[in-house]
């Protein structure tokens, strides 16, 4: 189990910006996440999504030109396609998720923040029907524990990209998502928001994109 955030130096120079900005950016996600920019990744969650109560806060910078398309996808823990975690012990439950970021220039001026301005698509719903949560043998796609998924859009993380029939994201409070290992190590921008899909249960995975002018 790990019950501390680890700071992840990672800074991505694309190819000819050579007098490009520098970024500086947090994020704390439960349970991880990617970041990409113009579909190019930039920083990746340190400890693996396999790990008991992973949620964690990371630090990185990035190079880039503006305007740039940040994509984000954020995945809550899932045993398999039920959408649970524990399965078969007395802990048995639907995970709940939850990402907050902020991206502040060189200067230190907050550019970015998470909030409902980010448009998401969820690529994961489960269990279709929260009843498959007490179910004592719960097998993936057998009622109540119908799910649905569907692959990456193609370019979702570039610019050019249609996310006109994206929702916005979902803004949920601290006192919802209980944020926690790594949150309380970052001073959060007090416009900086917790976003996720729809439902902080049964969305498991998250892609989340923002233009940054």
């Amino acid at each position: 189990m790990r019950l501390f955030s680890i700071p992840l130096a990672s800074v991505f120079l694309f190819p000819g910006l050579l007098h490009a900005e520098t970024f500086e950016v947090d994020v704390w996600a439960d349970n991880w996440f990617e970041m990409r920019v113009n579909g190019r990744q930039v920083a990746e969650d340190s400890v693996p999504i396999t790990t008991e109560r992973s949620f964690n806060a990371e630090s990185f910078s990035f190079k880039a030109d503006r305007p740039f398309v940040i994509g984000l996808v954020a995945k809550d823990f899932k045993e398999n396609d039920t959408g649970l975690e524990y399965i078969g012990s007395r802990r048995q439950q639907m995970g709940d998720g939850g990402v907050i970021l902020q991206m502040r220039d060189a200067s230190g001026d907050t550019v970015v923040v998470s909030n409902d301005q980010w448009q998401c698509q969820v690529t994961h719903t489960a269990p279709l029907d929260k009843s498959c949560e007490q179910v004592s043998d719960p097998v993936a796609g057998q009622a109540p524990c119908g799910f649905e998924t569907s692959e990456e859009p193609d370019g979702w993380d570039m610019s050019g990209f249609d996310a006109s029939g994206w929702a916005q994201a979902d803004v949920y409070t601290a006192a919802q998502v209980r944020p926690k290992f790594g949150y309380e190590e970052i001073t959060w921008d007090k416009d900086a928001r917790l976003i996720w899909g729809p439902d902080l249960e049964q969305s498991n995975t998250v892609l989340c994109r923002l233009t940054v002018e």
